[in-house]
């Protein structure tokens, strides 16, 4: 199950890697015009859909990344079955569909449904898609519909299966929505331990999508709360409304930079650079605009303990503001440019010390997440387990080679590759034949850095052979699975493989 996680989490990465210049482009574009939001600026508008294009079809994002990540041989079908399925869902699940499938006015339909696309939708229907494809990538269908064969035919499963899904989620759906509404309005009376609680659970709801529906009950007018509107329009009361919004800026500005920094000092020596750059790139993002998703979605799936630790002190720090009356507000997220707005509006109380509540979370942050990183060797980003020590890597291939190959001196020096164009084709030729080619192959991934394989008898895999190919190192990993340490250009070697193994 944990190898299940890091490998959705990986799958992640490579959407939210674009969500941090989305997320600038959003927060400039709302500094340069606050109220209109693009209305009264036509620089702003062009910033605002630029970036919104992005975070506004996230679930999208997700919907593809997941079905290419949690496939076997990544292939773009896997990615056209992923947004396939999301279309499918979300289609059926819409508002007006839902009013014509029930036979009722489109005023009447739950709420819920408003909010069918979100980043859970997204993640069901990639996992959907990637099941698919690793199921009937390969199926031959009779002559009559030979056409219809392999890859063609995963995108018409899926969208099969994700008919199924919906009509589950008709009725599912809007039962857990509606729960979390009433949950929401339950706690609001609760005071600064009813915010604190709203906190931890916003935070903790953030990988489904259904935060929106907490959300609705604190920051707009579902339960006659509407704290946004309330504080922007300085109709409610000094040092109360805001209360559930003035927390999130130390977490936003401070915390999460605080943990970027852990992650990336703990990151392995030859990971840092890359680690760095992702790190930067989703902190400022934060820091700036208060879109927290690139930083959060990098490790709340590799390592949900420290995820779950962010929503708990998220959870303190809404119920420390609240508890004091410091407020402010925002009106696109808890980032510097709505802080620095909204701290000159009438109803902002203190705002400042929310700057010194949050260079304490982010000590905080950084020394609980750098401790509980360290202390139970958390796999955060630049720590996941193919980061292996090289050197335990080769001892322990060479113990598994003493045991399993026979030939280790027997393998020709010519095999050695050379230094033309021809590299990566021959590395792939001399770890296809190592592996035991086609007939022990089951399945081969690539990693940042590395290749992850699985075989059906590790008996016949020859870890000298594949010694030969000038690799920087070998780790079996179980009975039945091993990583080759390739490099950053893993994936040529990878594609060779595919060629080889399709051959």
């Amino acid at each position: 199950m944990k190898k299940y996680f890091q490998r959705l989490g990986s799958s992640l990465m490579l959407p939210v890697a674009v969500l941090p210049a989305a997320a600038i482009l959003l927060g400039i574009g709302y500094a340069i015009d606050p109220t209109g939001w693009g209305g009264g600026s036509p620089v702003a508008a062009f910033l605002i859909k630029a970036g919104d294009s992005i975070i506004g079809n996230m679930s999208i994002l997700f919907a593809i990344g997941v079905s290419i990540g949690m496939s076997k041989e990544r292939d773009g079908a896997a990615a056209l079955s992923g947004l396939v399925g999301y279309l499918v869902v979300t289609t059926l699940l819409s508002t007006e569909s839902v009013a014509m499938l029930k036979g009722i006015e489109v005023s009447e339909v739950n709420a819920a449904f408003s909010k069918i696309e979100n980043q859970f939708v997204g993640i069901i229907s990639g996992l959907t898609a990637a099941s698919m494809y690793n199921r009937f990538s390969k199926v031959k269908l009779p002559d009559a519909l030979a056409f219809f064969s392999g890859k063609r035919l995963v995108p018409i499963v899926t969208s099969a299966i994700m008919l199924l899904e919906s009509m589950v989620l008709l009725f599912v759906w809007p039962v857990v929505y509606t729960a979390l509404v009433n949950f929401g309005t339950t706690i609001s009376g609760l005071g600064y331990i009813g915010a604190g609680l709203y906190g931890f659970f916003n935070r903790l709801l953030i990988p489904t999508g259904l935060h929106h529906a907490l959300n609705s009950v604190f920051w707009f007018d579902v339960a006659g709360i509407n704290d946004i509107g309330n504080f922007w329009a300085g109709t409610g009361t000094k040092g109360i409304t805001g209360m559930y919004q003035a927390g999130f800026f130390p977490i936003m500005m401070f915390g999460l930079i605080g943990a970027a920094i852990a992650m990336y000092q703990t990151a392995k020596p030859k990971r840092k650079k890359e680690i760095k750059s992702l790190m930067m790139a989703a902190g400022f993002a934060s820091f700036l605009t208060g879109v927290t998703e690139p930083l959060e979605f990098s490790f709340m799936f590799v390592a949900p303990v420290l995820y779950v630790v962010h929503a708990i002190l998220t959870g303190i720090s809404l119920a420390v503001s609240a508890f004091f009356n410091w407020t402010a507000g925002f009106g696109f997220s808890a980032g510097l440019i709505d802080f620095v707005l909204s701290s000159r509006l009438p109803l902002a109380n203190n705002p400042y010390m929310l700057i010194l509540q949050g260079v304490f979370f982010g000590f905080l942050y950084y020394i609980i997440f750098r401790f509980l990183i360290v202390k139970f060797n958390i796999q955060t980003p630049g720590r996941e387990a193919e980061d292996i020590d090289l050197k335990n890597s080769d001892e322990m291939a060479e113990r598994f080679t003493d045991n399993y190959s026979d030939n280790y001196n027997e393998i020709d020096s010519k095999e050695k590759i050379s230094t033309t164009n021809e590299k990566f084709a021959n590395i792939a030729k001399i770890i296809y034949t190592g592996l035991g080619e086609d007939e022990n192959i089951v399945n081969i991934e690539n990693c940042t850095t590395r290749l992850r394989i699985e075989v059906k008898d590790m008996d016949k895999v020859d870890i000298g052979k594949i010694k030969k190919a000038d690799i920087a190192g070998v780790k079996v990993t179980g009975p039945y699975t091993l990583q080759i340490v390739i490099g950053l250009q893993v994936q040529f070697v990878w594609e060779e493989l595919d060629k080889l193994i399709s051959k």
